[in-house]
């Protein structure tokens, strides 16, 4: 599928993607193991219509990059310090090859200890949350994720940040089907959409952020300079960015979100933050007839009109991907083409 030279929207196939995105890192100094990991995750993002973890993040991947606030050729260093804790240390590089290597860890103690955790820690963006507790899902185990992001969002009732939009992720295998994956942030919206609006030159809606006064803003410009975003369902997102914090900063021994540097600029250094996940064996608790049960529950939820279950937009996004390829603005996809060959951007 041929893109145009220059249009308002360009259309890649999934390959094209990978192609151009594999190009654009190693182009901004990324090693060949860190930049498969992230051309990974970004193609499985864009194949799933989350266009705003996908190439959209691209750019300040590869600025960071370039720049040094994230080390493209740091090899993440796993430990073992129980039989059921696995550890890996980014080392200030990207998520996504530390996280890689630590879910073979994780489900080799699943699958010997029945639950096992694994903490990743010094590390950055890992882009879509469910695309890795779906992995851990795939292989047979229930999956739970935690990730903490620099601190954009006010608690309940507050105007200065405190959390990042610190997602939660959640995944189970079912028989014969992909897993059920549900991923969400504790803000009302992903700050990436927020970015993702800014892109479009589009406002956001009233509700997703404050600007630097504390105001409502329909500006995306004016939340993503110095603005605050909010917890989705006030104190209830607050207390989940809250655990999210705890599990996914405190508990990896990494940044918390208040003391980690952007995602978004070149001041600072790494951000330095967390990602947490859990593999729990469900054969040996959740009996014989687990998937019959689940399938059920399953369908309580599809067949009500209007009610939906949670990954149901990313399976109809992959088919609709499968057919029309991936829709990116034009000036996006020449931008990208320029990091790609080196040129100033």
């Amino acid at each position: 599928m041929n893109a145009p030279q220059a249009a308002s929207v360009a259309r890649l196939t999934l390959a094209e993607v990978g192609d151009l995105t594999a190009r654009a890192l190693h182009a901004c100094g990324v090693a060949p193991g860190p930049a498969r990991s992230v051309t990974a995750s970004v193609v499985a993002a864009e194949a799933e219509g989350i266009h705003s973890h996908g190439l959209a993040r691209l750019p300040t991947y590869c600025e960071h990059a370039r720049v040094g606030k994230i080390d493209g050729t740091a090899v993440p260093v796993l430990t073992r310090l129980r039989p059921g804790l696995v550890r890996v240390d980014a080392g200030g590089g990207f998520a996504h090859p530390a996280i890689d290597l630590g879910l073979s860890a994780l489900v080799e103690a699943a699958r010997a200890q029945g639950i096992a955790a694994l903490a990743v820690t010094g590390s950055y963006n890992c882009g879509v949350v469910g695309y890795h507790v779906g992995r851990i899902a795939a292989a047979g185990f229930l999956a739970l994720g935690f990730v903490n992001a620099p601190a954009s969002m006010a608690p309940a009732g507050g105007a200065r940040a405190v959390f990042g939009t610190n997602p939660i992720a959640f995944a189970v295998p079912r028989e014969g089907r992909e897993p059920l994956v549900l991923d969400q942030s504790s803000s009302i919206v992903a700050k990436s959409e927020i970015v993702v609006h800014q892109q479009r030159g589009e406002p956001i809606p009233l509700g997703w952020a404050l600007d630097r006064d504390g105001q409502p803003t329909e500006s995306a410009d004016a939340a993503l300079a110095g603005g605050t975003m909010l917890p989705s369902g006030g104190h209830k997102g607050a207390n989940l960015a809250l655990l999210v914090e705890l599990m996914a900063a405190w508990l990896t021994a990494s940044n918390l979100s208040i003391d980690a540097s952007s995602f978004a600029d070149n001041v600072g250094g790494s951000p330095g933050t967390g990602q947490f996940f859990i593999a729990i064996d469900p054969g040996p608790l959740a009996g014989n007839d687990a998937q019959a049960r689940l399938g059920r529950l399953a369908e309580a939820i599809a067949t009500q009109d209007g009610a939906r279950l949670p990954g149901a937009r990313r399976e109809a996004a992959r088919r609709r991907t499968a057919v029309d390829g991936v829709p990116i603005p034009g000036a996006l996809y020449d931008k990208l083409r320029q990091i790609a060959a080196g040129a100033p951007t």
